[in-house]
């Protein structure tokens, strides 16, 4: 089974199994990672916006325009930002590692 890393604000690593087919903010929820994910994967916010690990980014599908504009709301936007909703798990991201974003921007509360 693939594994993901979560780096959180504090630096504080800490991994999981990652089933196929789950996204990463599936992931994260199951295991009480502090991914809001306001919309619940819709595509419709940013607050499961993560920051993966340069190693890893161009490993993923290219970003959809829906997302890229999603991610145009995201609070502390990198060149490798994505939305966890939008990375799908699979045996070729075994070791993923992603950092979560000091903040977010939830646009569905404001």
């Amino acid at each position: 089974m693939p594994k993901i890393t979560f780096i959180d604000k504090d630096g504080e690593a800490q991994t999981f199994d990652a089933p196929e087919g789950l996204s990463v903010l599936e992931v994260a929820h199951r295991h009480s990672i502090d991914i809001e994910g306001a919309c619940e994967g819709s595509l419709a916010c940013s607050t499961c916006h993560v920051v993966v690990d340069p190693e890893w980014y161009d490993k993923l599908p290219e970003a959809s325009e829906d997302e890229e504009d999603m991610l145009d709301l995201a609070f502390g936007l990198t060149k490798t930002s994505r939305l966890g909703c939008q990375i799908i798990m699979s045996g070729d991201l075994d070791g993923l590692v992603v950092r979560l974003p000091t903040g977010s921007r939830n646009a569905l509360s404001d």
